[in-house]
C-alpha cells in the first residue's frame, strides 16, 4: 500500500499535552494528518498546527467523538483522494509505532483493521477490561465475526467501506456502529495486536455509567432495526 494515500484522523479534546508528539510522529511516518479540535479550551489547535497537521477542523464547542469522526470522514471523502483512513485518539493511548501492523494487514487485502489490546491489557483499569469484554462479546455475536476489542478506536479503514455506511451516532458508541454496519455490508473485520497504554493521571472522557447506558440503548436499536 502507498502511505501517501493514508490520512490519519486524530479527534482531540483538550489534549495539548500529548498532541504535538502524536502529530509530529505521524508526519515523520509520511502520513497526512487531520486533527479535529472538538471544542478544546486549551491550545490543542495551535499545537497541532505547530506539529505539522495538514488540516485542522475546529468546533466552537464540544460535540463528541462520534460527531468529530463523522465530520472528518465527510471532509476526507469530499475533499481528498485517499485510500485508507486511520483513526487514533489524541490522548496518547494509541502509539504511532503500532502502525506497521495495520499497514501489513492492509497490504494483504484487509479493508477494515481494528487494534486489539485485550491480549495484553496490562495497565488497563479492571472495570474497562470487564466492560470491554462484555461489549466485544455482544458485538461479535451480532456481527457473526470475532472482534476481541470492539471498543478500540485505533483503526484502519478503506475508503470504500466508509462510502458504504451511514453513521448516525455522535458519541462513543460510534466504534460499535461502524463495526456493525461494515459487517452488515459484508466486510470482514481483521484484528491486530497493539499496545495497551495507560499512564499515571490518565482520565478517560468515557463516562462509565452514562456511556454504558448509551451503548446498550444503541445496541437494542441496532438489533431491533437490523
Amino acid at each position: 500500500m502507498d502511505i501517501r494515500n493514508v490520512w490519519a484522523v486524530v479527534p482531540a479534546y483538550n489534549e495539548g499535552r500529548k498532541l504535538y508528539g502524536i502529530v509530529s510522529e505521524l508526519k515523520r511516518r509520511r502520513l497526512s494528518v487531520l486533527v479535529v479540535d472538538d471544542g478544546s479550551t486549551d491550545d490543542s489547535a495551535k499545537i497541532a498546527r505547530a506539529a505539522g497537521a495538514d488540516k485542522i477542523i475546529s468546533h466552537p464547542k464540544n460535540l463528541g467523538k462520534g460527531r468529530s469522526i463523522k465530520i472528518a470522514i465527510a471532509y476526507l471523502c469530499a475533499s481528498t483522494d485517499f485510500e485508507y483512513m486511520v483513526t487514533l485518539d489524541g490522548d496518547g493511548q494509541h502509539a504511532p509505532g503500532d502502525l506497521p501492523v495495520f499497514f501489513s494487514a492492509a497490504a494483504q487485502g484487509c479493508d477494515f483493521v481494528v487494534g486489539n489490546r485485550m491480549a495484553n491489557h496490562r495497565g488497563m483499569p479492571r472495570l474497562r477490561v470487564a466492560t470491554n469484554r462484555v461489549m466485544s462479546w455482544m458485538i461479535s455475536r451480532i456481527t457473526g465475526q470475532y472482534i476481541p476489542d470492539t471498543q478500540c478506536g485505533y483503526r484502519l479503514i478503506r475508503k470504500e467501506v466508509l462510502e458504504h455506511i451511514q453513521i448516525r451516532t455522535t458519541k462513543f458508541e460510534i466504534e460499535s456502529e461502524i463495526l456493525l454496519k461494515a459487517a452488515r455490508k459484508g466486510y470482514r473485520i481483521h484484528s491486530v495486536p497493539i499496545q495497551s497504554i495507560y499512564f499515571q493521571g490518565y482520565e478517560s472522557n468515557i463516562h462509565p455509567v452514562f456511556d454504558t447506558i448509551r451503548f446498550f440503548r444503541f445496541l437494542i436499536k441496532a438489533v431491533k432495526f437490523k
